[in-house]
């Protein structure tokens, strides 16, 4: 590996340039106006392969493009699939950039830009590690495959279809996906489980038009007064879920997890400061890290009714509207729980006033086993780049496609995460630490020298 350790050193400056090139295309999914963006940026992937001499497609979907890529074949050795993302959340609000969001931008150790550790930045690793084998030694010792998707911000929603049509193209011993977190600086992490997610939005509607709150308050049913009193019952004081049934399906932590959970040193006093309050409330009986990690919850994401400018006007709003969402752990299944809380909220409605809930996108909670021979061969890949063995955790956080590769691929994903908990992800002043960009290049190109010596699932059995 002395080659390519020496190649990895000497290529920093270029590897940092080539991703603020991609860090300033505004690869908006969510924005139709960047629609030209987004295919920019597949193709800027695209480019990057076709560099490397690798076979690759940019796929047609009804959406956003996806771009596939295939490494030379190395008979008999383990596969793995990398999946990533090129397309990026909204910048807004603008106003609170330090920096323009697509204008990349170095401060402190830092790179601050859209897209930058969520998931432009991660997803380069596999990219360049990949680039650094087959630039010194030739080739690689495994055969390695990209799945890198235009549409991870606004659900996925042409992702399972593709992976379902193309099981064989895809076949592979393992995923590799980093979109995930550290633990901390300097404390690299593997994540073996995820939270699901169920979205909605709740829309209300009352009168046909906005009324004077003098003539007719009392009258007439004020949609934003039932819609304050619907969101208050979704959760009781000791931030329990109040839909029926909600925690008939929930796999509890197990005392080992919980010991393990507790031996990781995490501070609550510093992580409560990283995101500027000084207390928190949350599930009565369970620590922080349970409560993001492996516990479900309920969110509100977004709340609109009645008049939002300067001054007063006194109206009673024709309708109201909020979103919100529900993480959601192993074994209970988003459908379930969209039927229960119809019903829940359907029994608060008062008269004069029309509910609509619209289902957006859900996925299950995932936990993948700790005792694979690929999750080992990760542990030790990340130790290489790092200089530190990784610890294993849970994230809060959803990666349906995670799901989606167990049942239709029947393998498990390596969810290795070169991020930070403050790098701002889907926030203002997005950022991604540049020594773990590129620790997390090294590490990448450890692991299939490590996946190689595994071998394939075909050869253990």
């Amino acid at each position: 590996m002395n080659q390519i350790d020496t190649y990895l050193d000497e290529h920093r400056d270029r590897f940092e340039d080539e991703l603020c090139e991609l860090l300033r295309i505004p690869s908006v999914s969510a924005d139709s106006a960047h629609r030209d963006d987004v295919r920019r940026a597949a193709e800027w992937v695209a480019d990057q392969f076709r560099g490397m001499k690798l076979a690759t497609e940019v796929i047609e979907t009804a959406g956003h493009p996806i771009v596939y890529a295939q490494s030379p074949a190395v008979p008999g050795a383990p596969t793995a699939l990398v999946y990533g993302h090129y397309d990026v959340q909204p910048p807004e609000p603008l106003d609170l950039w330090t920096s323009p969001p697509f204008e990349p931008t170095r401060r402190d150790g830092n790179l601050y830009a859209r897209g930058a550790t969520d998931d432009k930045g991660q997803m380069l690793t596999h990219v360049k590690s990949v680039q650094a084998w087959l630039e010194t030694e030739g080739s690689l010792p495994i055969n390695v495959k990209f799945l890198i998707e235009g549409e991870e911000e606004v659900g996925s929603a042409h992702l399972d279809a593709f992976i379902e049509a193309n099981r064989e193209k895809l076949s592979c011993d393992c995923v590799v996906i980093s979109d995930t977190c550290q633990l901390g600086p300097g404390r690299p992490a593997i994540t073996y489980g995820l939270r699901g997610i169920a979205y909605y939005e709740l829309r209300l509607q009352g009168p046909d038009r906005d009324l004077h709150s003098g003539s007719f308050g009392g009258a007439i049913t004020n949609p934003a007064n039932v819609l304050a009193r619907m969101i208050a019952a979704l959760l009781d004081e000791d931030g329990r879920v109040q839909v029926p049934g909600f925690y008939d399906d929930v796999v509890e932590l197990s005392d080992e997890e919980r010991e393990q959970f507790r031996a990781l040193d995490f501070s609550n006093v510093e992580f409560l400061k990283k995101v500027g309050v000084s207390g928190a409330v949350g599930e009565e009986g369970y620590t922080i890290l349970e409560r993001r990690w492996a516990r479900p919850t309920c969110d509100v994401n977004g709340l609109w009714s009645g008049y939002q400018g300067e001054g007063e006007k006194t109206v009673l709003p024709a309708s109201a509207g909020a979103k919100f969402s529900f993480r959601l752990v192993p074994n209970q299944c988003p459908q379930q729980v969209s039927d229960s809380l119809d019903a829940f909220l359907q029994g608060m409605i008062p008269p004069g006033i029309e509910m609509e809930l619209i289902r957006s996108h859900g996925a299950p909670g995932v936990v993948v086993p700790l005792d694979s021979p690929y999750m080992r061969a990760a542990a030790q890949a990340i130790e290489q780049g790092f200089g530190v063995a990784p610890v294993f955790i849970r994230e809060g956080g959803s990666i349906p496609v995670v799901n989606t590769f167990g049942e239709l691929l029947g393998v498990d994903t390596l969810l290795l995460g070169w991020g930070l908990d403050d790098d701002n992800t889907h926030s203002p002043n997005e950022k991604f630490h540049l020594a773990d960009f590129h620790r997390g290049i090294k590490a990448s190109a450890y692991l299939w020298r490590e996946l190689s010596r595994v071998g394939t699932a075909h050869q253990r059995t």
